[in-house]
């Protein structure tokens, strides 16, 4: 009898041990944490414990969606969905090479909440300027493989199909553009030293063939009233030309190749060109003399004026990325600030671009595209002399060739931020910055080349594109819901 009692007395100890094994240390904390002083410990105490057990179901649920072979974002979708969700249905629409960069639509709307992993992540970049005080990377796959979406919504950028072609070309087109502010105005310069300048209005015809340059035409850019271009070149020279005409009227000298160039937006009597001798010169377009120049560290492949004219944004051959002050009536220049790469393997940059406005950054922004396939979005401190900071980066694939990338139209003011891209797999590629993962969104098929050369036109309907045996593309964007809306809201 003794030992029974001892028995019953010793067991109680065991069990509450057991208890206090069983007591979550989460909850525990969660449940002790110090209160403020003028807070109400009832109420506290309480709401602790609904958002805990409310978190811990949450998480239960997930691990039934992950066990059913689901993931997290299609868990996320499902609860999100509308109440109408079982009705909702879009007709697929069949490819065909017209209509290769149409969306294809879901074939069920239980596929649009289920099978769809990347509607928005789980770090949304547009909730506010908060989201964008670090510095974010996205990646693409190594090929440019081509994520579609399907999605309940219209897509972000649709193509009725090809607008016109130009394929009179022999030699790779290594840069075209549309005229400054023009909607029909089109030329792109070819490795063989040839310019070429066409109408896309109906009927497509070219209007003249500048033919001077000896080697591959690098760049050249528009005079704001659309009557001059200037281009530079690997045979070392500048050259004007009247498009009317067809003539060239002044040809200016270098000591080495002539990599970018570009009119002042406000006086368009001065010429920067950027060349291989790392330097940037300032030309008088009227005489051909050289104004100003200032030098750097290695060799200009690309640049671009701000809206202003004060500043000059520009790129080397070492991934580098400068902001250089300008004096609008002097033609002064002096280095403000200098972006260096932090890739190990140094790229030139193929493309820099300058934005007044953008959705990310709430701003001025610049996009700079270096050959080894990394993309960078920079937001533009105008008051700090062009300062920038970096806002998020894509890698994608390394190119050989110089391949270009351009800023899309801003669809509205609630969307992402879309970035288009030529390829090596001969297509053309549309990125959402907004998206951490799987950023291709589009992609248009039709080139049997590496696409080289991309642009839009002033109207923004029109994209035209460029590869490397000489074909030019011209694809017509169909109108969509957002664009009507954004011409209202802008009126």
């Amino acid at each position: 009898m003794a030992e029974e009692e001892t028995i019953e007395k010793s067991s109680p100890p065991e069990e509450d041990l057991a208890e206090k094994k069983n007591v979550d240390p989460e909850l525990s904390s969660c449940l002790l944490q110090p209160l403020s002083t003028d807070a109400d410990p009832k109420y506290v105490g309480v709401r602790r414990l609904l958002l805990y057990r409310k978190a811990e179901s949450g998480v239960r649920r997930r691990k039934d969606w992950r066990c059913n072979g689901k993931g997290y974002v299609a868990y996320r979708n499902y609860i999100r969905r509308p109440r109408n969700w079982e009705s909702l249905h879009t007709p697929s629409q069949s490819s065909t090479p017209e209509q290769s960069g149409r969306w294809n639509s879901s074939p069920s709307p239980l596929s649009l909440f289920l099978e769809v992993d990347s509607w928005s992540s789980s770090r949304d970049l547009r909730t506010g300027n908060q989201a964008f005080s670090h510095r974010t990377s996205f990646s693409s796959s190594a090929s440019d493989s081509y994520h579609l979406r399907q999605r309940a919504e219209q897509p972000a950028y649709s193509f009725v199909g090809m607008h016109c072609i130009f394929d009179q070309c022999k030699s790779a087109i290594t840069v075209l553009k549309f005229g400054h502010m023009s909607s029909d105005l089109l030329a792109y310069g070819e490795s063989d030293g040839t310019l070429t300048v066409c109408t896309v209005s109906q009927p497509p015809s070219i209007i003249n063939q500048l033919r001077g340059h000896s080697k591959d035409v690098t760049d050249f850019d528009f005079s704001s009233n659309n009557q001059y271009i200037a281009s530079s070149s690997m045979d070392k020279t500048v050259r004007v030309w009247e498009i009317s005409k067809g003539h060239c009227i002044r040809v200016i000298y270098g000591v080495s190749s002539q990599l970018c160039i570009r009119f002042h937006p406000v006086n368009n009597n001065f010429l920067s060109v950027g060349n291989a001798n790392k330097e940037i010169n300032v030309f008088n377009f009227s005489t051909g003399r050289i104004i100003n120049k200032t030098n750097f560290d290695n060799a200009v492949t690309a640049m671009d004026h701000d809206h202003t004219g004060h500043l000059i944004f520009c790129g080397d051959s070492q991934g580098s990325v400068y902001s250089v002050s300008m004096e609008s009536y002097t033609g002064s220049l002096s280095r403000s600030h200098r972006n260096r790469s932090s890739n190990k393997n140094k790229s030139p940059v193929t493309t820099v671009q300058y934005r007044t406005f953008s959705l990310l950054a709430r701003g001025p922004v610049l996009l700079t595209c270096t050959q080894d396939g990394n993309l960078s979005f920079f937001s533009v401190a105008l008051e700090i002399q062009g300062y920038l900071t970096l806002r998020c980066s894509l890698k994608l694939a390394p190119r050989v060739h110089s391949i270009h990338a351009s800023f899309c139209p801003l669809l509205s003011l609630e969307k992402g931020e879309y970035i288009v891209a030529g390829s090596e797999d001969s297509n053309v590629y549309f990125y959402d910055l907004t998206r951490p993962r799987h950023t291709c969104v589009n992609k248009l098929q039709g080139h049997g080349s590496p696409v080289i050369g991309i642009a839009w036109n002033h109207g923004e309907n029109l994209l035209a594109s460029s590869d490397s045996e000489g074909t030019v593309i011209v694809w017509k964007r169909a109108k969509t819901n957002d664009d009507n809306r954004q011409r209202q809201s802008f009126k």
